[in-house]
């Protein structure tokens, strides 16, 4: 493997699981700061400490990680790089997002980025953060029959531009219609996640407004041995979070709270020992 950028930080483990976080970044480049309306706005739509609420699966089960440092207003790596929307009729952000998920403009008059910026901006973060990724996944492919990849997420659990109503604690996402087979990967993995998400007494879904960024539905090749999945957590889960009028710079992010954290880490400490224990079985 290549040296990586210090913005892209990967830990390698040996067991069959990949957790990504590709939008807990909040690093925005020297020369794009004063592209922005703020950076709080440019940072505010974070995945703000998922990655510290994970830091148990490199300790503690061996998982491999890679997360990308880099807001994702600079560049979105969850998102299809031709453009293509992922959630075709309904609201979302693009490979550049031009607005927050409230729908206000990210950028000051004139500072957008331009297909050649987006192009630039794909060459820098974008595609080595996929590089590494492959990598990582061929890696482990060498090692394992099968290997599952996590992407892990997490959102306000208001937001009425992107979702009505509030979004349940748990939102799993297998790429697949409501009430269909999953796609990205086999039925039984997202069924006993579910089941642990039912367990835990908070709200859950599975592929509803969620279900499953580029990530998910790029890499997955249930034939080859490779199950994905994507967790967006509702922020409210493991952080406290104001009402939607509320959100502010002097309100937003709220401090990371483990003890808060607690019930819904313990679930995720059992999901992810339950992904290792499903492709543990298929590698037997």
């Amino acid at each position: 493997m290549t040296h990586s950028p210090d913005w892209l930080q990967i830990h390698r483990g040996d067991a069959p699981l990949i957790i990504s976080f590709p939008h807990t970044g909040t690093e925005l480049p020297d020369e794009l700061v004063g592209h922005f309306v703020s950076p709080w706005l440019a940072r505010r739509d974070a995945d703000w400490w998922v990655h510290e609420l994970y830091a148990f699966a490199a300790r503690e089960l061996g998982a491999t990680t890679v997360r990308t440092a880099v807001s994702r207003s600079v560049i979105d790596v969850n998102r299809d790089p031709s453009g293509v929307s992922l959630y075709p009729g309904q609201n979302t952000t693009g490979l550049c997002p031009t607005t927050t998920f409230d729908n206000q403009p990210l950028y000051r008059d004139g500072h957008a980025p331009d297909d050649a910026e987006i192009q630039r901006r794909r060459q820098t973060w974008f595609d080595p953060y996929h590089a590494a990724l492959s990598e990582e996944i061929a890696r482990l492919r060498e090692q394992h029959d099968t290997v599952v990849v996590y992407d892990a997420h997490s959102i306000r659990s208001l937001i009425p531009h992107l979702f009505d109503g509030q979004l349940p604690q748990f939102n799993i996402g297998s790429a697949g219609p409501s009430g269909a087979p999953d796609t990205s990967c086999d039925n039984a993995l997202t069924d006993v996640v579910e089941n642990l998400c039912a367990m835990s007494g908070l709200g859950h879904v599975r592929n509803g407004r969620f279900k499953g960024g580029w990530i998910t539905r790029h890499y997955s090749d249930t034939a080859g041995g490779v199950h994905t999945l994507q967790m967006e957590l509702g922020c409210r889960g493991y952080m406290h979070e104001p009402a939607p009028a509320d959100v502010n710079e002097h309100s937003w992010p709220t401090p990371y709270d483990p003890d808060h954290a607690e019930p819904v880490r313990n679930t995720l400490q059992q999901v992810l020992r339950a992904c290792l224990d499903f492709a543990s079985r298929r590698n037997a």
